[in-house]
């Protein structure tokens, strides 16, 4: 149906009494429309981000983005999250493979303190690029993940992308083992990011100034960006009030 009004000549009585009632209704009908297209896009786009509550020993997750909390199951001090098919966030540079539909947990830390985040994340690798992350968030400009990922090549492998409007891409070591603990920490001025094999031995994977705002949020998300979906066990996740005390080793 189009909406719009148009000239008619002067018609008799009746047909103008016709023409007017319904061309009031179509206006009706056209708002009612609109209306309704109008709350459709708002409910989609509060739906992104809500308030939500996922609680384990270590961690209350308060804010989920893609219905996280829907998509996770706590058991014990773990959770998993499952991600569908082609579910990834990642702003690509030049804009062809953006996608934010991940779900990801999270919760709120203040940045003017020191704080540190940290869990053993089991992914599924049942497709190219599914991983589970640690993020660092503010909003979908604005953000880091820290992932244990299946790369091109088959090899499993830490993986961190920084996001400032667009996403980097970096890969680092591989990492044959079924599970990895991945630590992300901060002591006000520098980020660092760090995995280990058996939560004693950290090894760096990366350093950058932590220029982000007083407030930001950390979490746990899982993605499946070419597969037809994966989910990522978070084993004990933990978030403490200090950071680490030599940045280059982690510990």
């Amino acid at each position: 149906m189009t909406c719009h009004s148009r000239r008619t000549r002067q018609p008799e009585r009746m047909f103008s009494i016709m023409h007017i009632a319904s061309t009031a209704g179509r206006t009706l009908l056209c708002s009612a429309l609109i209306g309704s297209t109008l709350f459709i896009h708002t409910a989609r786009a509060a739906n992104m981000e809500k308030e939500c509550s996922v609680k384990l020993p270590g961690v209350h997750f308060t804010k989920c983005l893609n219905d996280a909390d829907r998509k996770s199951t706590v058991t014990g001090d773990a959770v998993t999250i499952r991600a569908g098919a082609k579910q990834d966030y990642f702003n690509d540079p030049d804009g062809k493979l953006s996608n934010n539909t991940a779900p990801v947990l999270l919760t709120k830390v203040d940045n003017t303190k020191p704080f540190t985040f940290v869990a053993q994340v089991t992914p599924e690798f049942n497709a190219m690029y599914d991983a589970g992350a640690l993020y660092l968030f503010v909003n979908e400009k604005l953000w880091q993940k820290f992932a244990f990922e299946r790369d091109e090549r088959g090899t499993t492998r830490i993986v961190s992308v920084r996001t400032i409007d667009t996403s980097d891409d970096a890969n680092h070591d591989p990492v044959g083992d079924r599970a990895s603990w991945l630590k992300l920490s901060s002591d006000t001025k520098t980020v660092g990011l760090y995995h280990s094999r058996d939560r004693k031995t950290w090894h760096l994977a990366r350093l950058y100034k932590n220029s982000y705002p007083a407030t930001v949020w950390v979490g746990l998300s899982a993605q499946a960006p070419v597969g037809d979906g994966s989910a990522s066990t978070f084993t004990a996740p933990v978030l403490t009030k200090e950071s680490v005390k030599d940045f280059r080793l982690g510990n």
